[in-house]
């Protein structure tokens, strides 16, 4: 940027740079944020995030119903513990899919018609589980959901941060991931209740279908991005949304030519020579780390093998009952995080947020390891699926220790690393390469997902349960070690104002 353009922005002192000074803020957008009328964003954003509701439930099917596939009759439907887990990876596989497709889609279809187009896959998928006759299309139909789920992980959190203003981006930014937990909730739930009747994972596919149609239908009547309707050159129509957005009687023209003015200093395409541009490079390192160590700190796995690995410690309530429970636990963390974060922060969320997962991790590990077989529930030279289907008989109340170190460790993940990583993805990523850099984030996740869920397993059975939960622990020590040393605090900032912020090149967005 010109001296010109930067200084409103950026202030120098004797000692250093300040970013973002609140009182220009202020001066500028507090009488605008007061006159906007919610409602309509609200009811788009609503409407998107029905999406993932379908990709919280179809990520934790597994989870109830490799029990049940165990026990199947049909040898052409039976799980093992060869099969087992790529029935539970490969949904991370098509996610990783989805994700490097939507890297062509946001920029080529839009956000909103990239999340409708999810729906296609997603309900094949489903229709494929309710009917599997084989093997073959009960990992086709997890494969198809994965897709789906990568490209509504990539596309809904660009498209709500580019509809929302900074007075509810926080709280906005959070909900894909509550409505990620509530679909895993309603699976864990619908399982518990269907739990002994006649094909019961099939009708847990067919409920899967319901949000999806929802979805397809109340976004027909959402507008598109603003900010993507003028990378188009769609002006008539991003004045039309941003009033359909804001409200007639607000100052929404001023808003439409902060973006255009931000859209002017950008060229339409990213060459290779822009990505030694801090201004490009630095937020894309930021967002695919963040997504990196979320997946490891272990939360893909233990929500797909929650129920077998509470059968494996054999807690003092029922596998079905436990799982619900951290349902409910990650709900309110999440919903907890979501009135937070446009108050508290999102850096102290992330701080907490990691140090809980660290000590959950860590409890967890040191359980396993140290508490008597005869006390844990663990067998001698059992794999984690085939226990399963052994029989809980929990000796002691010290079996609510792994129940409790799951519960926290769930609500720690909800409460930052969980919805955080996914609003500082949309809001970091500067829009010219939102499309491609959104997507290139969620291939890093989901590789590294289906990484560790596939070798989940096999490392159980070799090394022992611990082994996992301690390698966990490091990685939630990283996770706070990266949020002190690279995350910068987006709070109450315009995503103009954050990509001015990253154009400075200043290292002060470090401290």
């Amino acid at each position: 940027l010109e001296r010109s353009d930067r200084e409103p922005l950026v202030r120098k002192t004797s000692s250093s740079y300040h970013t973002f000074p609140e009182s220009t803020a202020r001066r500028l957008d507090r009488e605008y944020l007061r006159s906007l009328h919610n409602k309509r964003l609200y009811l788009a954003v609503f409407a998107a995030v029905l999406g993932n509701f379908s990709f919280g439930f179809a990520l934790v099917y597994p989870s109830p119903v490799i029990p049940a596939l165990e026990a199947h009759p049909s040898p052409a439907l039976r799980l093992d513990q060869h099969t087992a887990p790529w029935f539970g990876s490969v949904f991370t596989l098509g996610a990783a899919a989805g994700g490097l497709s939507t890297m062509l889609l946001n920029d080529c279809l839009g956000r909103k018609l990239s999340i409708m187009f999810s729906a296609l896959p997603s309900a094949l998928g489903y229709a494929l589980l309710a009917g599997a006759q084989g093997l073959w299309m009960l990992l086709l139909g997890r494969l198809l959901t994965g897709y789906a789920g990568g490209v509504t992980s990539a596309s809904i959190p660009v498209y709500i941060s580019e509809i929302s203003h900074p007075g509810v981006r926080g709280m906005l930014g959070a909900c894909p991931q509550i409505m990620a937990v509530l679909g895993s909730l309603v699976l864990y739930m619908l399982g518990k209740y269907l739990h002994g009747l006649v094909l019961d994972w099939r009708w847990l596919a067919v409920a899967g279908e319901v949000p999806v149609l929802a979805m397809v239908v109340l976004l027909c009547f959402m507008p598109n991005s603003p900010r993507f309707l003028l990378s188009q050159g769609k002006e008539e129509e991003a004045l039309g949304s941003l009033c359909w957005l804001r409200g007639q009687d607000t100052d929404y023209a001023q808003e439409h030519e902060q973006i255009k003015d931000s859209l002017r200093k950008q060229s339409r395409r990213v060459s290779c020579a822009e990505l030694k541009d801090p201004f490009l490079y630095k937020p894309i390192l930021i967002a695919g780390g963040m997504r990196l160590l979320q997946q490891l700190s272990g939360v893909t796995c233990i929500l797909v093998y929650l129920q077998s690995i509470f059968k494996k410690t054999a807690v003092i309530l029922k596998p079905e009952y436990d799982a619900a429970l951290v349902g409910l636990v990650r709900l309110s963390s999440v919903a907890i995080a979501a009135m937070s974060m446009d108050k508290a922060g999102r850096k102290i969320l992330l701080f907490v947020s990691a140090g809980v997962m660290l000590v959950s991790n860590l409890t967890m590990g040191l359980y396993i390891h140290f508490v008597p077989a005869s006390h844990n529930g663990t067998v001698a030279n059992a794999t984690l699926v085939s226990s399963a289907n052994l029989p809980a008989e929990p000796t002691n109340y010290i079996t609510l220790i792994p129940l409790l170190a799951t519960m926290f460790f769930i609500m720690g993940y909800a409460m930052g690393w969980g919805p955080i990583t996914w609003l500082l993805m949309s809001e970091i990523l500067p829009l010219k390469a939102r499309g491609v850099a959104s997507g290139l984030c969620v291939v890093v996740s989901w590789l590294t997902a289906f990484t560790l869920t596939q070798f989940f397993l096999p490392v159980v059975n070799t090394f022992g349960l611990e082994v996992p939960f301690l390698f966990f622990t490091v990685i939630s020590a990283g996770n706070i070690l990266f949020t002190g040393c690279c995350i910068p605090e987006t709070k109450g900032r315009s995503l103009e104002q954050i990509e001015a912020f990253f154009r400075t090149g200043r290292r002060s967005f470090m401290r």
